[in-house]
Order: C-alpha cells, then structure tokens, then sequence
C-alpha cells in the first residue's frame, strides 16, 4: 500500500472542532449529523454474543465508522480553508485493546480492509488540507508509575497511531497530532522514559498537554525537546487563575518545540450552567469566582457554546501564531461561531446567522432554568425556617 506524502499548508490559520459534526433542528436544537458521525456498540452486548455474531457486528461497525469519518473529513474539506483542522474521535475500532478481542483486529482480512478505509480518510485530508488530530482518553497515562498502567497506555497509544499509519501519516514529524497529557505521578520524565518504547510513527505524533489540576505548563516545557507541546489556555486559567499572553516567553517556548510545524492549541471555556449570570463581555476572574464559591472541578467543565466575548477575543489572539482546537459540546457550530468572531475583528465579511440563535438559547434556557432553582431553594429555606 503506498501513500503521497504531503504536509498541511502551514500559512493557513486554523479553527478547527472534535470528533463529530452538529447541525440544527428546526426548533434550533443541536443534534448529531447521521452519516458524517461514529458509533458503536457494548463489551456487555459483545459478551452476550456468540464469537461469529459478535465479530459481524465488530466488522459492520468497523466498515461504518471509517466510512463516516472519510465523510467527515470530506466534508470538512468543503469549507474555508481556515476551518478545514478536525479532530477524529478514538472510538471507530471497538474493543481494540480489549483483551478478549484483539484477535479479531490481528485477522489479515480485517487489516486489509482497515488500511484500504483508513487509506481513502488520509487521501481526502491531504488532497482538501483537512488537519487531523486524534485524542485518546483519560486512561491513557504514559508517565504512571504503575508498569501494568503504562503497558496498557502504550497499547492504547499505539491503536491511535495504527489508525494514523494506515492513513499515510507518522513519516514525519507533526504530520499529525496525537496528543496526551502527562497525568501520571513520574511527571515530565516519565513521558521522557517511554518515548523509546513508542513506534516511529507514535514518536512523531505525539504532542503533550498542559493539565488544569496536575502538570502544568512549567512541567510541559521540560518535554519541549523532546516531543510537540500543546498549551491549552483554559487549563492554564483553571490552575493558575492566570490569562496568558501569546508574547509570553512560555508559549515562545511550546511554538519551538514545534520545530517549524505550525503549533496547534486548544480551546475551551467553562460551561454556561456554572457562569450563567456572568457578564459575556468580562472576562471571569478566578480568585472572585472561588471567593464566591465556585469550585475548580466544576468550572473545568467544557461549554456547549462559546458564550463568553471577552475569552473569545482574548483566545484569537493566539491565532497569528497557533492553530486553534475547539473543545466544545456544540463542535463545529461553536468553532463556526469563533471564525465568525474572528473575521469580524478582522474587518472582513461575517456571517453569524447560523450559530447565534443556538447561543442565545442556550444562555436564555440556563438563565431560565438557574432562576427556577434559585426559586425553589428559597422556598424551601422559607419552609424550614417557618
């Protein structure tokens, strides 16, 4: 199987979305696009199933969500060049780590037919310059000092990075994204110490992630020569309090580690059921809102939309020098939103019209609902204190 290679163009400033493509109903709903999205099925289910039965399903589900994903990206690849940057979601193989079950993906058929699926995905990014990024869990902790924990990260890890191979990608450094956070206890040398136990494709794939409670960007930029870095600016404010600048010497530092690949970072801003009576033209100060009671864990906590003008403006400044993920429950619509947000302050056209309405309505109908519980709170109060 041969592939062309070729990178994404690096002049484009880029917004970009996770895993699944939204659209509006007609009662201006967000809901998921069929035939554009990924699905899957139980490990509860699959154990009820005789092997035949279930390995069917595996391979339907298999075929179908690489198929909606060359849709996707496909799709992504029809829209401004500065919104063609897509993250894949991590689900299209179910159970491939699974220990009952990787059997099943070690079939020579079922590889064959991965790599020519995976094949077409990597073909329509490269052939519309889609950029692609990928995104594995949690419990994906390469710097745990357990060994059984890092065994099994490095397996997950390496699922990502089979998928990425088929694609045609991992020949080269930041050809895409596979990104992680440090998580575990060993911290920034524990990242160091695994990176020889990765595949040549993982090792240039990965990029690694400030965290919002543990590992911050300090701890990153001890990685800087060693892999890409990714500055996440909402988990820097949760852990820090802190808006940093893009003139700071530590995002000087997370570009370099790039290597002249253009960096890409990552966006999110606390969820409206938490701020809902927050000013959207003030930026949200930490130190008040933890005076106030508000609690980090609670404002870690990814929006549905960007509701907030002043985060906004203060994220696009990252542009010139960052391509931006969009970590929002509303996907596209809210990176939609952003790039709007961004040719206004630019001064070139804007079109907003299809993203407004569902901001709005979501900040009414949290209003609305906050209202409704401060309401009978207090009545409840009033009932116990009469």
């Amino acid at each position: 199987m041969t592939h062309y290679y070729k990178m994404i163009k690096q002049h484009v400033k880029r917004i970009g979305f996770a895993c699944k493509w939204s659209e509006l109903d007609p009662k201006k709903g967000v809901i998921s696009t069929e035939g554009l999205n990924t699905g899957g099925t139980t490990l509860t289910w699959a154990k009820r199933q005789t092997s035949d039965v279930a390995e069917q399903k595996m391979y339907e589900i298999m075929e179908r969500n690489i198929t909606n994903t060359f849709n996707l990206v496909s799709k992504v690849g029809t829209l401004a060049p500065e919104l063609r940057m897509v993250r894949l979601t991590s689900d299209m193989l179910s159970f491939y780590t699974h220990d009952d079950w990787k059997y099943f993906w070690k079939k020579p058929d079922v590889i064959h037919r991965m790599q020519e699926l995976f094949a077409k995905v990597g073909e329509a990014a490269r052939a519309h310059d889609v950029r692609l990024s990928m995104h594995p869990g949690q419990f994906t902790v390469l710097a745990s000092v357990n060994e059984n924990i890092v065994e099994k990260s490095i397996e997950e890890f390496e699922y990502h990075a089979d998928m990425v191979r088929w694609m045609g990608y991992g020949k080269q450094f930041q050809d895409f994204k596979i990104n992680v956070h440090i998580s575990g206890k060993q911290g920034p040398q524990g990242i160091i110490d695994v990176l020889p136990r990765l595949s040549p494709e993982a090792r240039n794939c990965i990029t690694i992630e400030n965290d919002e409670m543990s590992w911050g960007i300090e701890d990153s930029i001890v990685l800087s020569k060693h892999c890409a870095l990714v500055l996440d600016i909402h988990h820097h404010w949760i852990r820090t309090g802190e808006y940093i600048q893009p003139t700071d010497d530590r995002c000087k530092r997370v570009i370099d580690s790039w290597r002249g690949v253009r960096p890409a970072m990552h966006y999110s801003v606390s969820h409206e059921d938490i701020l809902v009576d927050h000013d959207p033209d003030t930026l949200p100060d930490m130190q008040q809102l933890l005076l106030d009671g508000h609690k980090k864990q609670k404002l870690r906590a990814h929006s549905q939309f960007y509701w907030n003008t002043a985060a906004n403006d203060w994220a696009l400044t990252f542009l010139d020098n960052f391509d931006i993920m969009c970590e929002s429950k509303g996907k596209n619509l809210a990176s939609f939103a952003l790039y709007d947000r961004y040719k206004m302050l630019t001064g070139a056209v804007k079109n907003v019209e299809q993203t407004k309405e569902p901001i709005q309505k979501t900040r009414r109908s949290r209003s609305k609902n906050r209202t409704a519980e401060t309401q009978e709170a207090t009545s409840a109060e009033e009932a116990q204190s009469s």
